[in-house]
């Protein structure tokens, strides 16, 4: 079992100044999910090489049993610091893809033409395509093979407009992850803020926000062995 992980490039908040990039929760918790599980791992950005932290995912509030194990693990430290560049992989080699969220995916991956086409590609090869909170936006330009939004019609859930409000960033995201897939045709659902939601439709599996983080890449790893 070979899964994909492609992590954000993209460490500047808008025009605020402060720094941004992946959610270290919905990094280290679906990594060892599927290391437990025995998958084969490969990492991957836009620009390869460390992909930014949000300084923020690494607050003690935010920290959980993964994150503690990823702060302990050298060799997953290693693996983060040298992911390979988006353009040198293939749909063709995994078996499934997985986008941790946090804010950057919102300025980079939702408009990388590299990440659209790779993941229309797994989704022409019936391969599973999963993101968790923030990275739900990188399927917002991605089509299905009908010409339509992929999330068109299919249910669907990410970081909620009450949660982006919660943290106060509402008015500098360049999108409402909400809005987008609703926009997009999404069937959208949400559960309360900060609580675990997974939606899965066929081989799209979203997850709402960090609390979903395990529990998204749970339904990865449980529909590849259905598969």
């Amino acid at each position: 079992m070979k899964i994909l992980l492609v992590l954000t490039s993209h460490d500047q908040l808008g025009d605020t100044g402060h720094k941004t990039g992946f959610w270290l929760e919905e990094f280290a918790a679906p990594y060892y999910v599927f290391k437990d599980a025995g998958a084969q791992l490969t990492l991957a950005s836009p620009k390869g090489g460390q992909p930014p932290l949000d300084p923020k995912s690494a607050d003690a509030d935010a920290q959980t049993a993964a994150t503690d194990r990823f702060n302990a693990d050298p060799a997953a430290q290693q693996a983060l610091a040298n992911t390979v560049p988006l353009s040198q992989v293939k749909a063709d080699d995994f078996d499934a893809v997985f986008y941790p969220g946090g804010h950057g995916p919102l300025w980079d991956l939702a408009e990388d033409r590299t990440s659209i086409a790779l993941i229309e590609r797994f989704q022409a090869l019936n391969k599973p395509v999963a993101a968790v909170c923030h990275a739900p936006g990188v399927l917002r330009h991605v089509k299905a093979a009908n010409g339509k939004p992929l999330v068109s019609g299919k249910k669907v859930t990410g970081f909620s407009n009450s949660e982006e409000a919660a943290v106060q960033l509402t008015e500098v995201v360049p999108f409402l992850v909400q809005d987008m897939l609703i926009a997009n045709g999404g069937h959208y659902t949400s559960k309360n803020d900060w609580h675990s939601h997974v939606a899965v439709d066929g081989l799209l599996i979203t997850g709402q926000n960090p609390a979903s983080s395990e529990a998204t890449a749970d339904a990865l790893i449980t529909l590849l062995n259905s598969h």
